[in-house]
């Protein structure tokens, strides 16, 4: 029961997550919870590599894999 006490779950549109499924087929990702954690927590190691704040090239590529990802 611990176990289940360390995960949440987050609602995403049913399109958004279509989009997802079409993404990942194929490509090594067992599920779309799967990729959606991978993208997080680049985009997390990403950030705290910046000591001073996310430059302009750091913020363009956020904001394509938000855009990709459907959020933008």
């Amino acid at each position: 029961m611990a176990k289940e006490k360390d995960k949440v779950t987050i609602k995403i549109p049913r399109p958004l997550y279509k989009k997802l499924q079409a993404i990942i087929e194929g490509s090594g990702y067992n599920s779309v919870t799967d990729f959606i954690v991978f993208v997080l927590r680049d985009l997390i190691a990403s950030s705290r590599t910046s000591e001073s704040g996310w430059d302009e090239k750091e913020l363009q590529e956020i904001k394509k894999r938000l855009k990709n990802l459907g959020y933008l």
